[in-house]
């Protein structure tokens, strides 16, 4: 059972990492202010495969009517994804997913809407940078440098995923090491140096807590994991950059509850110190935030 000794144990053994500050994200004119973290992440989902039916859209016009909501409702930031990461979903192909994903871009990127890809595809991720994604999903690890340098050059930020495997499609059994958060730093700290080398100036680091592995199939193993990466996080502040998380669901336990599933997970990110949280509940999250924050 999670307890307040245990986080007091926590708190104490990595107490430097604990209180770093970092500096505040600028972005295309957005600021991601330290000091108003967590910011939020809302989700628009094109794949009919996609589990959470309500971020579901299935055309041009309702991706647009649900990017103006979730802003509306307060995400500082949206992610399109053409593709579900599910192990059983169809794969779409890049031109495909650009295809998709383009006339939403063309759309909102004028009227101001901070808009993010979701890929790991080179030729999508250029096209989307091209009409105006302010951000970069990263759920592959192949061919960075040439992703790197993409969002370099039109000035975007990414989000570094670790997945283990080229990429969210193509991961096997899970490796976890007995301390996971020592081999996130270990991983980060290298993709963090490639970015900032050819030009890279905002960035996110995500430590995929919503991967697909064969091997956490089991539901009390899979949330322990996830429950503890959330709680360490603080301990990634060392290589400089904000920690995103997308918030994952427990089925097993919540049943016809599982979209509340969401302020659970939450609730333990921010204790972890998260910056961005990617929901697809934004008002529940939202309230979430701000009952915490009255709390602080």
């Amino acid at each position: 059972m999670l307890s307040l000794e245990s986080l007091a144990a926590l708190a104490r053994e990595h107490a430097r990492q604990l209180s770093i500050q970092l500096p505040d994200l600028n972005l295309k004119g957005h600021s991601f202010r330290s000091s108003d973290r967590p910011h939020l992440m809302g989700v628009v989902n094109f794949s009919p495969d996609s589990w959470y039916r309500e971020s579901v859209v299935l055309s041009t016009a309702a991706a647009i009517e649900r990017v103006r909501k979730l802003r509306a409702e307060g995400a500082h930031l949206v992610d399109l994804g053409a593709e579900s990461s599910l192990a059983h979903a169809a794969r779409v192909d890049a031109d495909t997913q650009t295809k998709i994903l383009l006339p939403v871009l063309r759309e909102l990127a004028p009227e101001g809407h901070l808009l993010s890809t979701e890929t790991y595809q080179p030729a999508t991720a250029r096209a989307c940078l091209e009409a105006g994604a302010a951000v970069l999903n990263l759920t592959g690890t192949l061919p960075s440098d040439e992703i790197y340098r993409m969002a370099a050059d039109h000035a975007a930020g990414i989000i570094l995923c670790y997945v283990q495997g080229p990429n969210v499609r193509e991961v096997g059994d899970f490796v976890r090491s007995p301390d996971h958060a020592a081999a996130l730093l270990d991983y980060f700290r290298k993709e963090i140096d490639r970015a900032i080398a050819v030009g890279v100036k905002a960035i996110w680091i995500d430590p995929g807590l919503g991967f697909y592995y064969r091997n956490l199939q089991d539901s009390a193993e899979r949330i322990r994991y996830q429950a503890e990466t959330f709680l360490h996080s603080f301990r990634l502040r060392t290589l400089g950059w904000p920690v995103c998380h997308a918030l994952p669901h427990a089925f097993e336990f919540f049943g016809e509850e599982v979209r509340t599933a969401e302020s659970l997970f939450a609730v333990l990110a921010i204790l972890g110190k998260t910056d961005l949280l990617r929901t697809h509940e934004i008002p529940k999250i939202r309230a979430v935030v701000r009952t915490l924050s009255v709390l602080s």
